[in-house]
């Protein structure tokens, strides 16, 4: 009975930091309706839609962070909770990709013109911004003895490799990812979204060394401070490989496997 008392302030701060998440989710999907109903211009509701969903997963992805590095020896509990909000922002942020390398992908398959491109990105970018200095602003608040600003501003390398590793880790995870995205479409959209989650949780898991990021937005409001001190080799780990992981998994379906396909059918 005695490790009660010292057990609870844990649990307690843990239901903030959940409840906060939440919150956030339920403040993005009003903004979203406000943004439905009042936006009518094409660029404008794209670019506040974008940046609304950019935004959840950026300041949900800092806290899940905080609590993950409390609890490192159970992995368990932070993959679950990782699965949980993948699920939330797969059924929350429909239409939406929250990632540059999405919307690259969709602009280099034809299904995006290159203004909505453009104004997709810029959404992201400011948006992973934004949520930076929020989430500064709300640990500020000290909401949980884990919340103090100067976590948030201080620079953690997540590389736990050396720079080749890391590079070939983020295109990999970015290259499964966005084929699945790309495969998944005929599926339905509940189980798509499971199938996703359970994805990205596997990746997050397998990817460890990076963080497995795959998403320059998210990596931008993650570890701003780290572009700041070591730009070069932050652009290339978490910019430059997901791009190129996209590039691959694009010259492989539009390119590769059609030609491989009618080799194989002339053979016959």
């Amino acid at each position: 009975m005695s490790a009660q008392p010292g057990l609870w302030p844990e649990v307690q701060d843990t239901c903030t930091s959940l409840g906060l998440m939440l919150s956030i989710v339920l403040f993005v999907g009003l903004g979203r309706m406000s943004a439905r109903q009042q936006l009518h211009r094409p660029l404008a509701h794209a670019f506040a839609l974008e940046f609304l969903a950019t935004f959840q997963l950026c300041c949900c992805t800092h806290e899940l962070q905080l609590l993950s590095a409390q609890d490192s020896a159970h992995p368990t509990w932070t993959l679950t909770l990782i699965y949980f909000f993948s699920l939330v922002h797969g059924l929350t942020l429909v239409g939406t990709s929250g990632n540059p390398c999405g919307v690259m992908m969709q602009m280099m398959l034809g299904g995006m013109s290159p203004e909505m491109g453009a104004v997709r990105l810029s959404s992201q970018l400011v948006s992973a911004l934004c949520s930076r200095y929020c989430v500064s602003a709300l640990w500020n608040l000290g909401l949980t003895k884990y919340h103090f600003s100067e976590r948030n501003l201080a620079c953690k390398n997540p590389i736990n490799s050396d720079l080749p590793q890391a590079i070939i880790t983020e295109a990999i995870c970015s290259f499964i990812f966005h084929s699945a995205l790309l495969q998944f479409q005929e599926v339905r959209t509940k189980l798509r979204i499971h199938l996703l989650a359970a994805l990205i949780t596997f990746l997050a898991y397998a990817g460890s060394i990076t963080g497995a990021v795959f998403n320059p937005a998210l990596a931008l409001s993650l570890h701003f401070m780290c572009f700041d001190e070591a730009f070069l080799q932050f652009f290339i780990v978490y910019w430059l490989a997901p791009s190129v992981g996209i590039l691959l998994m694009i010259l492989m379906f539009s390119f590769f496997l059609p030609w491989l396909h009618n080799n194989n059918t002339k053979k016959e």
